[in-house]
């Protein structure tokens, strides 16, 4: 395997966990109510990034406008999960959860296990074989 390729907003390597955000996410506000709760998301996650030992992508648009703010959840080795009904009033619960993901060998985390605040909120897994192929250019 090559060595993992940092990621540019925090230096963090691909072995790390990575949450994708969808940075125009509105969770139902109509267009030009800002701020963009999306944004908002991603500010507090990267905000916490470098400390987390994880990484933020931000994504433009992920097509899941209905269950905004959505995001994804990705390791090597594990499921990625498709995560909705986030924001940034929910951060604290999402690292907590982050580190669920972390320890666990697959990378799921039981609905009973989850802060209240997610126990709805995954909307989709993938599997592992999709984030472990994936090659950063």
């Amino acid at each position: 395997m090559a060595d993992p390729l940092p990621y540019p907003e925090t230096g963090q390597s691909s072995v790390s966990p990575v949450f994708h955000v969808c940075v125009t996410c509105r969770r139902g506000l109509p267009v030009g109510n800002d701020p963009v709760q999306g944004r908002q998301l991603y500010d507090a996650l990267l905000g916490q990034a470098a400390e987390g030992d994880f990484s933020v992508q931000p994504v433009e648009c992920m097509a899941a406008c209905s269950r905004g703010c959505i995001a994804t959840l990705s390791m090597p080795e594990k499921w990625t999960f498709v995560l909705g009904e986030l924001g940034p009033e929910k951060l604290s619960d999402l690292l907590a959860y982050l580190q669920l993901y972390r320890a666990s060998k697959t990378g799921t985390v039981m609905p009973s296990k989850r802060p209240a605040s997610l126990s709805d909120m995954v909307i989709a897994r993938l599997p592992s074989s999709l984030s472990s192929s994936q090659e950063l250019s």
